[in-house]
């Protein structure tokens, strides 16, 4: 996996280039692709109509992942105070073409990973389509909310507790 860091490409597992950057920093192509991408999943796919560009992307953290120069997965990170007090991780897209291959798992462990170096310490809460719930239970998020419904489809908050230092053997403490 590649390091935390704030910006830039980094290859990952030999296929996947990783960018991470602010909303200034990122390219027209990448701008475009990343919406591109979000319609697809959220708007075509989904049947969900709604207001995608909430004016949250200029103050989050983008995280694509491309091979041979094509977007494959996508999320923004999006900081304390702008959705929830705490950090969370949304828009989390794989494109159609890359379902079934563990790319949405790599995905999040890229973003915990960038997360964790922004915020240390912080826990991370989203808002899930409750049908992701146990996906995202692999990365240690709990429930912490009755279903609600957003834009049509049902969603659960989940939130990552804080990490803790490293024990002494060297393992986190908590997720």
């Amino acid at each position: 996996m590649a390091a935390p860091r704030q910006g830039g490409d980094a290859q990952s597992d030999g296929v996947i280039a990783w960018r991470f950057a602010r909303f200034d920093d990122l390219a027209p192509r990448d701008v475009h692709d990343l919406f591109r991408a979000r319609a697809a999943a959220f708007v075509v796919e989904q049947g969900c109509v709604f207001q995608d560009v909430d004016g949250a992307d200029p103050e989050c953290w983008h995280l694509l992942g491309r091979s041979a120069g094509e977007l494959f997965a996508y999320c923004r990170l999006v900081p304390p105070g702008i959705k929830f007090a705490e950090p969370s991780i949304g828009r989390v897209v794989t494109t159609e073409a890359a379902r079934g291959t563990g790319l949405g798992r790599i995905l999040m462990r890229e973003a915990l990973a960038r997360a964790e170096a922004l915020w240390p310490g912080r826990p991370i809460r989203i808002g899930a389509q409750a049908r992701l719930e146990r996906f995202y239970e692999e990365f240690g998020f709990v429930t912490a909310s009755a279903p609600y419904d957003e834009d049509g489809i049902v969603h659960v908050e989940m939130v990552r507790p804080a990490t803790q230092p490293a024990g002494r053997g060297g393992e986190t403490v908590g997720h």
